[in-house]
């Protein structure tokens, strides 16, 4: 309702024109028979409760009236069905649950409602129908006629709606299929209820009414029901996609995308609590991740601070509800709100909140299906955590926390297809070993010797950076992995390193020493390079070729140098 919403004026002023004119003509040119208010009454309270009771459809609400404004409109006439049509609208205007403005939804609504009935109601009379009848052929003949009038013309007011709002518009949706069957469904209903309240009176919705209330409850029952289970099963595998995560990221982000697929929401947000403040982990609006500077929070402030405080999930249904609460950041446009805490060995680290432009976009058992699946997701995280550890075990060399021969293989062999696909143009493997490392571990002790191991590696890993790999190979060993580096790149890479290690200062201990002295020494280091698939096309091959240059023409050549690898 977006262009009509600018019109909110001329859209009143239609209705003032249209609407009440239109009531007092229709009284005149089709005057209503004689009415038992008693009667009138009796049906009015029945259409009302049938409109309290609506039933969840395709994913809307609709309202099983029709049975009730057939035998009104057979019984009555035209002027009687469109007041009970307007109430209907309105009770429906109260019930609904939207964002758009009541200003603008009672007048198109109202529009809408009269000129349903009087399409329908014109139909009826101008194919020869009339009210009150009691023959039975042609009550079902022409009161079909009204009511597929009145189905038809309910599609055309909304297609052309839709078409004047710029709307996707489709004559024959889902619901108007859904919406004829109702009126196939409900017709031979209206007609035993006018029969039969002709014959036997008020007693007749008591029959009828009572039983179809029931049926209309039980219905509605089963439909939550069946929604509920419908959530829970999404849930379960939502739980099973967070159990084949292996990294907490993968987890993390998997979280955020699945709940707020299964919510509809615009927003959604992961909060850390750590430390006595929150801190915003991820921002997921309009179905994409957002990166902003939000500052922390203390962990009792706004919305997720009363979450945490209270250890108990919340729903707000629109904006003036937690308004005068909020601190930190929300965007503008949200109304609904639903936040969970996220526990995990009953403790509190963090906190969920999905948000929605919609008033009234949450439902109570949402909020318990939201707790559940937070439990999936903090068992999921602590589970990834556990798996990262292990993996980061066996593929990390226990002393340098650098990769070991095992990931060297698999990462050498992995990019090598890479180069042999065409993906990488180069790949160069950088062979480092620390000259006369015996003779230190001889004189210093074999713990001074692996801190020397360890000083090396963080050199290595400032070094290289993000641009390669670094990799303990056995022993006083190290290999760099470049991809997309030439040789003559990597021998200038490796001829810097060379120059720093052979000017760092190593501060050792002296453990073969009486006094244990603190001593500053310096190392130097000879190094191998060979390149794909200038030396070879084959992982271990360049290995071998990188492990060759390093013994036969940097070692042999005197050490301290470093040597590219030659057929």
């Amino acid at each position: 309702m977006t262009r009509i919403s600018k019109n909110r004026w001329a859209l009143w002023i239609f209705w003032l024109l249209l609407v009440p004119p239109g009531l007092y003509l229709v009284h005149q040119i089709f005057p209503t028979p004689q009415i038992d208010p008693w009667h009138l009454a009796a049906y009015v309270l029945f259409f009302v409760l049938t409109c309290l009771m609506p039933m969840n459809i395709n994913g809307a609400s609709t309202y099983l009236v029709q049975w009730v404004t057939i035998a009104v409109f057979l019984k009555y006439g035209i002027f009687v069905e469109i007041l009970i049509s307007q109430l209907m609208m309105l009770i429906v205007m109260v019930r609904s649950r939207t964002d758009e403005p009541m200003t603008m939804r009672i007048p198109f609504n109202s529009i809408m409602f009269f000129l349903i009935s009087c399409f329908s109601g014109l139909a009826y009379l101008g194919a020869g129908g009339k009210i009150g009848s009691l023959d039975l052929l042609h009550i079902l003949f022409y009161g079909l006629i009204f009511q597929l009038v009145s189905v038809f013309s309910n599609q055309i007011i909304y297609y052309s709606y839709d078409r004047l709002t710029g709307s996707q518009a489709k004559f024959f949706s889902i619901d108007a299929l859904w919406d004829f069957a109702l009126t196939l469904i409900l017709f031979p209903y209206a007609i035993a209820l006018y029969i039969s309240e002709a014959y036997i009176g008020v007693s007749a919705l008591l029959l009828l009414g009572i039983p179809f209330l029931i049926m209309t409850a039980v219905m509605k029952l089963y439909n939550n029901t069946q929604l509920i289970n419908n959530d829970l099963q999404k849930a379960g595998e939502i739980g099973h996609q967070l159990a084949a995560r292996l990294t907490a990221d993968e987890v993390l982000d998997q979280f955020v995308i699945q709940v707020s697929e299964m919510f509809n929401v615009d927003y959604a947000y992961v909060i850390d609590y750590r430390g006595g403040s929150l801190l915003m982990l991820r921002m997921f609006e309009h179905q994409e991740f957002k990166h902003r500077e939000i500052p922390p929070l203390r962990y009792y402030k706004g919305i997720a601070g009363r979450v945490i405080v209270n250890n108990a999930p919340i729903i707000y249904n629109k904006k003036n509800e937690w308004q005068d609460i909020v601190t930190g950041y929300i965007p503008n446009e949200t109304e609904s709100i639903m936040c969970t805490p996220i526990a995990r060995n009953s403790k509190i680290e963090g906190v969920l909140m999905l948000a929605s432009k919609k008033k009234y976009a949450f439902k109570s058992h949402q909020l318990k299906i939201l707790d559940f699946l937070s439990t999936y997701f903090a068992v999921s995280l602590e589970k990834a955590g556990y798996v990262q550890k292990a993996i980061a075990k066996s593929e990390r060399c226990g002393l340098t926390k650098l990769y070991n021969y095992r990931y060297l293989d698999e990462a050498l062999e992995k990019s090598m297809e890479k180069v042999k696909s065409g993906a990488i143009g180069n790949l160069s493997l950088v062979m480092v070993d620390i000259d006369h490392f015996k003779a230190i571990n001889d004189e210093y002790g074999h713990q001074s010797g692996n801190d020397i191991l360890m000083g090396l590696a963080r050199i290595l890993e400032a070094e290289v950076g993000q641009e390669g790999i670094v990799a303990r190979y056995g022993g006083e060993e190290f290999v760099i992995m470049f991809e997309n580096y030439s040789k003559d790149l990597t021998l200038l890479f490796a001829e810097n390193l060379r120059k720093k290690i052979e000017m760092h200062d190593f501060q050792i201990q002296r453990d073969l020493d009486m006094e244990r002295s603190i001593e500053n020494i310096h190392i130097t280091l000879s190094i191998g390079v060979s390149t794909a698939p200038d030396d070879s096309d084959e992982p271990n091959a360049l290995l071998r070729n990188a492990d060759r240059a390093l013994y036969i023409g940097a070692k042999q050549a005197g050490r301290n140098k470093v040597a590219a690898y030659s057929k």
